[in-house]
């Protein structure tokens, strides 16, 4: 490919000074196609080799301009490398550009960025990403605006610009302004680091400032709920309909492990014939488009049940109100059944990993199928081995033990 770009320089006679001077310009040559850049420098017409394209002699004038000449050749070849390597569209005119720093790259903005990643996801919702991946992509564009108008005073910033400096500064921006938690506040760095890698991608950014940047999520205790509470939940009596509907939709999840967003699209088609000749709910994850198969446990067969004549507008399996009301939701049927704890949808998640299926013998990888996971790695973040399980473990160890000594 090299071949195929010629850089030479030329004078031009018609631009001879009072002081016989003429200025010296290089000529780019790719595939046929011509761009011309001022050297800034000026030669006398009989000093000037142009079969060798530089200037005569050995004076330290001629030094002095050949050295600028090589000095521009060579970082005009650099430049035509990255855009090779990079599988950029190469022109003269783009090196051209490149060269004297009026290409895009110098004119991007991270903000810009963000809202044209935000408007092209914005079209693949429910294709290729869920709403909420949406929303969270726009949440961390409003941080990153308020972030860069305070911290810089302007309306966006250049994302050629954005370094180690500026990460760190946005992350103690999340944890003390907005005062984040650490784990949330590496959530809106991920989607931010997902865009400047775009932008290095792209060659607008020449180094990755998230290179060797490390930063481990903090383990956390995630909550679930306790089979005591989880019949509280089941057996209190609401009065208002939508709460009432939110808590079948929780309690479903408790039983099968389905998040909020898998749950939003659960249809009838859904449900198959296993074969173990039971209902089994079959589907693709929103979040991984991984497959889920998950044999339904009578507790969710009943809550199925109890919607299948109730006209759904959605067709949905179960009438589900949106994220935002049914959080609300889950917090006053928390209080109604006295149960202290940050109550939410996904808490229903954790509950199937933890009090459903683990801490009843059900093995991990198989826990880790139904739940759709990639790796058994993630479903130990969910999963905890409850003191009853592991004391049930136990005492059966010491069972077989003293069988074994009495033969």
């Amino acid at each position: 490919m090299q071949n195929l770009l010629s850089i030479l320089f030329y004078i031009k006679r018609s631009k001879t000074n009072k002081q016989g001077k003429v200025p010296v310009y290089m000529r780019i040559t790719y595939n046929g196609k011509r761009a011309e850049v001022s050297t800034m420098r000026r030669v006398e017409l009989n000093k000037w080799n142009s079969k060798a394209n530089c200037f005569k002699g050995q004076s330290n004038e001629a030094k002095s301009v050949n050295r600028h000449l090589d000095i521009m050749k060579n970082r005009l070849y650099t430049i035509f490398q990255k855009l090779q390597d990079s599988d950029e569209n190469i022109s003269a005119a783009v090196l051209k550009n490149i060269f004297i720093g009026n290409d895009d790259s110098s004119k991007k903005r991270i903000l810009e960025m963000f809202q044209d990643h935000n408007l092209r996801m914005e079209k693949l919702v429910n294709k290729d990403y869920s709403f909420r991946t949406l929303q969270r992509y726009k949440t961390t564009k409003k941080h990153l605006t308020n972030f860069i108008a305070s911290h810089f005073k302007t309306d966006d910033f250049r994302v050629k610009d954005i370094d180690i400096k500026f990460i760190n500064s946005f992350i103690y921006y999340l944890k003390t302004d907005l005062n984040l938690s650490h784990n949330s506040a590496l959530k809106y760095l991920a989607y931010l680091k997902k865009v400047v890698r775009m932008a290095v991608a792209n060659g607008w950014l020449e180094k990755d400032p998230f290179y060797n940047f490390k930063l481990k999520r903090q383990v956390i205790d995630r909550e679930f709920l306790t089979k005591e509470e989880i019949i509280k939940i089941m057996e209190k009596s609401l009065s208002i309909r939508r709460m009432e509907q939110v808590r079948d939709a929780f309690i479903f999840s408790c039983y099968t492990g389905c998040s909020y967003s898998d749950i939003e699209k659960l249809t009838a088609q859904n449900i198959i014939r296993g074969i173990d000749g039971s209902q089994w709910l079959k589907f693709k994850r929103t979040k991984t488009k991984s497959l889920s198969s998950i044999p339904l446990l009578k507790v969710p067969e009943e809550i199925i049940k109890k919607y299948k004549n109730i006209t759904n507008p959605k067709g949905t399996l179960l009438p589900v109100l949106s994220n935002q009301k049914t959080n609300s939701y889950l917090k006053e049927i928390a209080d109604a059944c006295e149960i202290e704890k940050n109550l939410t949808f996904h808490v229903a998640r954790h509950t199937f990993a933890t009090t459903i299926t683990l801490s009843n013998g059900v093995p991990i990888e198989s826990v880790s199928k139904m739940l759709g996971h990639k790796s058994i790695k993630i479903t130990q973040h969910y999963a905890k081995i409850l003191d009853g399980k592991l004391s049930e473990d136990m005492n059966n160890l010491r069972s077989r033990m003293a069988a074994d000594n009495s033969n």
